[in-house]
């Protein structure tokens, strides 16, 4: 890794609108390093997320040194690393890359993001049943990042209620308990009606895939709604629970925690976790009206 000068990018699909590269070369900015940060958008090079692997290996060639992966390619990446950290490798999802020493490391930055979003944003809310929909790459550290926040039953929902059970069984073998269960969207009506709170963890409401998970007539103002998407800040799922009187929790902290703990692997210095908090605000604030 070299020393004052780096070069890393994020791979994934539509992510020409990802607040990483600001981010990143802003902390980097402020620590007097030289940093790029490229981004590498599947859609615009017209791939699929099964060419993760070429790009890895290309970034790994050109002395990047290190890359961020998100949606499509959390956990379709792991087979082209040399090497998983314990929670990544416990988690089955990767979102960081390091190269050093001619190996490619995998790490899970959400894990740690979201629970520390969480705890900041949604102090004292009660976790004693909390839904989850989406058990992809990103719901698999949200999930596990709720589970060490001591969530007593979590229930998984997915469209693809395999992928779903797939999940609750690796989580409950990591935290050697019973409390997670899963589902498919059938139960979430039910689920809802009878939890705490909802953490959303799939990629409809960005940018590139706008809209809302489910129907917003499920929300009811008793539960808190956490979201990860972040961009837009206020996804429309965001907007019709503070209408119904839910406590929300939006993206932006997630975003900037998980970052915060990226360029600290990247660069092997400590950011300024405020700083970036701050520079999420900035870069999502909606300019005036001309």
């Amino acid at each position: 890794m070299t020393t004052g000068a780096y070069l890393v990018g994020l791979i994934g699909a539509g992510i020409t609108t990802s607040l990483s590269p600001a981010l990143h070369e802003r902390e980097a900015d402020r620590q007097g390093l030289r940093y790029l940060y490229r981004i590498l958008d599947l859609d615009d090079l017209g791939a699929g997320p099964e060419k993760v692997g070429d790009l890895v290996r290309a970034a790994r060639d050109l002395g990047y040194d290190g890359l961020n992966i998100t949606h499509p390619c959390k956990q379709t990446v792991i087979p082209h690393l040399d090497v998983l950290d314990p929670q990544a490798e416990a988690l089955g999802a990767v979102n960081t890359i390091v190269f050093q020493d001619g190996r490619a490391t995998g790490h899970n930055t959400d894990v740690t993001g979201f629970g520390a979003a969480f705890a900041r944003g949604l102090p004292r809310a009660p976790t004693s049943h909390v839904v989850q929909l989406g058990a992809g790459g990103a719901g698999a550290a949200v999930a596990h990042a709720m589970l060490t926040l001591g969530t007593g039953h979590l229930t998984l929902i997915d469209t693809d209620e395999s992928r779903a059970q797939s999940l609750a069984a690796s989580l409950n073998a990591i935290f050697r308990t019973e409390r997670v269960a899963a589902g498919g969207p059938r139960d979430l009506a039910r689920e809802l009606a009878r939890c705490d709170g909802l953490v959303h963890a799939t990629p409809t409401g960005m940018s590139a895939h706008p809209g809302t998970p489910f129907a917003p007539e499920l929300l009811h103002p008793g539960i808190w709604v956490a979201e990860v998407v972040y961009r837009p800040l206020e996804t429309r799922l965001l907007a019709e629970a503070r209408a119904l009187g839910c406590t929300t929790l939006d993206g932006s902290g997630m975003v900037a925690l998980q970052a915060a703990d990226a360029f600290r692997l990247f660069t092997r210095r400590e950011p300024d976790v405020e700083r970036m908090l701050a520079d999420v605000t900035d870069l999502t604030r909606v300019p005036p009206a001309s």
